[in-house]
């Protein structure tokens, strides 16, 4: 009895001690999330950069930013590093992986994060211009920059601010971590252990990543846009709202040269739509615009006069004009590459010059042939329900039944045309023939 009261006594210590130091043992795994800043940082992305970060604060996660960025488009890139010197938790900025480049606002999130570090073969730099709809210099930021270095506790010297930097430059000038890292697993490994200031004090890094068999140390989140949100960022670049208005435009005017509404015509919609957004978003010139519409405009008018004359010649003038014009005044790295604004000339030229100007020829002399079929007597190749093959005068043609589906090998009568198909009855239906409707 005595030894039984003696062990459950030694149990009743010893367990919770136990348990205590087990509890100790176990330990959350530092929560990571890396958000990958890419292209030019504008609206749709902004929105989604703010909110991701209010997240990662509000649930005490490092914050590691993954740059590959020229600047904003036509958004307030101070305010944004601003938001990122004054967040709570750590903020690390890494260059990578190679070629990326961290230029403009780029670089301003660099000098604002609580660390940054660089990949081998990545550009730093330049600084201006911050805002790439807005390429005049900021000489005013020399001080802001210094408040962010300062508040950080970096060492970093502001020079050769508008020469792009290979990543042992940004090294050299304290710009960012002394050891590159080529990956985001092995700059978290790099950086574990050190001590970044934050608003709210001193943090020690615990980034590195457990070996393979033990307790996990990290838990990494990569964040990206989604599906709606990468569609988006992708539309609202100068390059791709001039792809997306030519090719609109042309299937707008393809469409029109065609009975009905059909494919062509809700695909240059649903482009032109995309179009429209994407100026919403990157600053243009009307006058640009309104000279590469008109131009296309006057294209489609010879298009219908059937010929190639002096409105395809203004025409191409316009549009050229206003290719080059549209997006004038952004930043290089913005700009439309000539080459492609050559070829969509040359592209134009062949497509409404003499694309649709032969298929309208060649239409004119199908509804003329149809029209003399009108009266005639054929047979149905197929059902039609409404539409099948009819064969007619020695050649198969799209058919269309009036009323009843018309089953296959039932001799039938051209009643009309409609557009190229022709309308047909059973034969010996009592109905005269009503002519063409185009």
């Amino acid at each position: 009895m005595r030894r039984l009261c003696i062990l459950v006594t030694l149990l009743a210590v010893v367990v919770p001690v136990s348990i205590e130091a087990l509890a100790q043992e176990v330990v959350e795994p530092t929560r990571i999330d890396v958000i990958q800043v890419e292209g030019a940082i504008d609206r749709p992305f902004l929105g989604f950069f703010q909110e991701r970060l209010s997240i990662a604060e509000r649930e005490g996660a490092i914050v590691v930013l993954q740059i590959d960025s020229a600047g904003t488009l036509d958004q307030d890139a101070v305010a944004l590093a601003d938001r990122i010197a004054t967040m709570t938790v750590p903020v690390v900025a890494w260059v990578g992986p190679a070629p990326a480049k961290a230029a403009g606002a780029g670089l301003l999130l660099m000098y604002a994060s609580s660390l940054a570090a660089v990949s081998p073969g990545s550009q730093t730099g330049p600084l201006h211009p911050v805002d790439l709809a807005a390429p005049e210099a900021r000489p005013d930021l020399t001080d802001t920059i210094s408040r962010w270095l300062e508040a950080r506790g970096k060492a970093t010297r502001l020079e050769r601010l508008d020469e792009p930097l290979s990543g042992a430059d940004a090294i050299e000038l304290g710009i960012a971590f002394p050891e590159g890292a080529f990956s985001v697993p092995d700059l978290l490994n790099r950086i574990d252990g050190q001590t970044v200031r934050t608003p709210e004090g001193p943090v020690v890094l615990r980034t590195a990543i457990a070996t393979a068999g033990t307790r996990p140390t990290v838990d990494i989140r990569f964040v990206g846009l989604g599906p709606i949100l990468r569609v988006k960022h992708a539309v609202a670049t100068p390059t791709f709202v001039f792809v997306l208005v030519a090719l609109g435009l042309a299937a707008i005017a393809f469409e029109l040269t065609q009975p009905g509404f059909g494919f062509a015509g809700f695909s240059g919609a649903f482009l032109s739509a995309l179009a429209v957004y994407g100026l919403t978003v990157v600053p243009f010139s009307w006058v640009g615009l309104g000279l590469l519409a008109g131009g296309v405009g006057l294209m489609v008018l010879d298009v219908v006069l059937r010929r190639l004359g002096v409105w395809t010649a203004l025409g191409l003038a316009g549009f050229t004009g206003g290719s080059v014009l549209a997006f004038r005044g952004l930043d290089e790295a913005l700009s439309i590459s000539p080459w492609l604004i050559g070829g969509t000339v040359a592209a134009s030229l062949l497509y409404y010059g003499f694309g649709l100007t032969v298929a309208l020829q060649s239409r004119d002399r199908i509804v003329s042939t149809q029209r003399g079929l009108i009266g005639l007597v054929g047979e149905a190749r197929g059902r039609l329900a409404p539409d099948g093959p009819v064969y007619v005068k020695g050649a198969l043609w799209r058919g269309r039944s009036g009323g009843e589906p018309i089953e296959s090998g039932t001799s039938v009568r051209v009643r009309g045309v409609d557009g190229l198909i022709l309308r047909v009855e059973p034969e010996g239906a009592d109905e005269e023939p009503v002519g063409v409707v185009d």
